[in-house]
């Protein structure tokens, strides 16, 4: 039977002008830590720890939400019990816009199993793609300041959806996303055009660049974009903006890492909150840096993303390390000394991690679980 839309729920009514926009596929991820190995056929593995969380493009929506950008998804979300807790955990737990996104009867919501392994993740999902274009959905939404495309998911018609986005005034960030076909065709980075940003990972980078370091694809890529950053996993960033020349390279920090998931969607957030700030972009690529390694040190992937309360709760800790003489403390506060600016002003507050169970729906709110949104018919 095929998926009937629905309208958006009253309690999801359009607010102020958006920081920040993100569309895509919504998940429930399930996420497995403390693995021994990955399984085997005939063999059974026990995990050390479980926890369950929105993914997709939640991972995205709710860094950005955590670190005090007004965020809004225009997304597809299913009428399952799934489709329920994501939409509470999302609209009422982490107070991201879900005005521009629609419920689907007789659709499931997409899942998605993370294994944790030796520093990385792998993913086992199941899903179908959402039943309207993303064009569709984003027409809808409040107008943002930044929206996030997906390359390899340009949406129906000849022009991608976020050219009309970008010319209403929007900053595009533009991320590489996995091409199942793995051809990496250099001609999809026409698709560029308009885009103030590309972030893909180095694999993804070298790959549509045809280069055979990170360094080399993402000199090629700022031809394409004012702003090609490009991540390196446990190795840090790199980043060249075009107008001015500009190349930065900036370290990772050593973290004791628990879950991958969702790590490059934590720096992607980081990142266009410090662009939307002005901030030079050594400290965007810093900060990007520190918010993601922050993340996979919890489970989780959207709930494993750090509010400035943890940001602020880093930098006393390396404050205070630095001044008992510990020297790599004290080059890391001075390369971060632009916190002392950055913190003032936002809430402190501590934010929510995954646990092992979505049956208390209800600890989403404080007091009361929030109203089923409501569903209509599709086009």
């Amino acid at each position: 039977m095929s998926p009937t839309a629905s309208a958006a729920s009253p309690t999801a009514s359009p607010t102020a002008p958006l920081d920040l926009l993100v569309s895509g596929p919504v998940f429930f991820d399930l996420i497995f830590t403390g693995l021994p190995g990955g399984p085997v056929p005939g063999t059974e593995v026990w995990a050390e720890g479980m926890g369950t969380a929105p993914g997709g493009i939640a991972n995205l929506a709710v860094a950005a939400a955590r670190l005090g950008l007004r965020t809004g998804m225009a997304s597809g979300f299913g009428d399952d019990a799934y489709a329920d807790w994501l939409w509470t955990v999302l609209s009422q737990q982490e107070g991201v816009d879900l005005s521009a996104s629609r419920r689907y009867r007789h659709w499931h919501t997409s899942v998605t199993v993370s294994l944790a392994l030796d520093g990385d993740r792998a993913m086992v999902s199941h899903g179908h793609h959402d039943p309207e274009p993303a064009g569709a959905l984003v027409a809808a939404a409040p107008p943002a300041r930044a929206v996030v495309a997906d390359l390899t998911d340009p949406g129906e018609g000849d022009e991608p959806w976020w050219r009309a986005v970008a010319a209403s005034g929007s900053l595009v960030f533009a991320d590489g996303g996995w091409d199942p076909s793995q051809s990496w065709d250099p001609a999809r980075l026409s698709m560029l055009d308009g885009c103030h940003a590309f972030t893909p990972n180095a694999v993804e980078a070298m790959a549509y660049t045809r280069t055979g370091t990170a360094r080399e694809a993402v000199r090629a890529l700022a031809e394409h974009v004012p702003l090609a950053v490009v991540t390196v996993g446990a190795e840090g960033a790199l980043a060249v903006d075009s107008a001015t020349g500009t190349e930065v390279e900036v370290p990772p920090l050593r973290v004791k890492a628990l879950d991958a998931t969702g790590a490059g969607d934590v720096f992607a957030a980081a990142l266009i909150g410090g662009t939307l700030q002005g901030w030079l972009l050594e400290h965007r690529l810093r900060f990007a840096v520190l918010c993601s390694a922050l993340a996979v040190q919890h489970f989780g992937g959207s709930l494993a993303a750090p509010g400035w309360g943890d940001i602020a709760d880093w930098w006393d800790a390396t404050v205070a390390a630095a001044r008992t003489g510990d020297r790599a403390a004290r080059a890391t506060a001075d390369s971060y000394e632009f916190l002392v600016d950055a913190l003032p002003g936002h809430a402190l507050a501590r934010v929510r991690r995954a646990e092992a169970t979505i049956a208390r729906i209800s600890d989403a709110m404080p007091d009361t679980a929030a109203p089923a949104p409501t569903v209509r018919a599709a086009r």
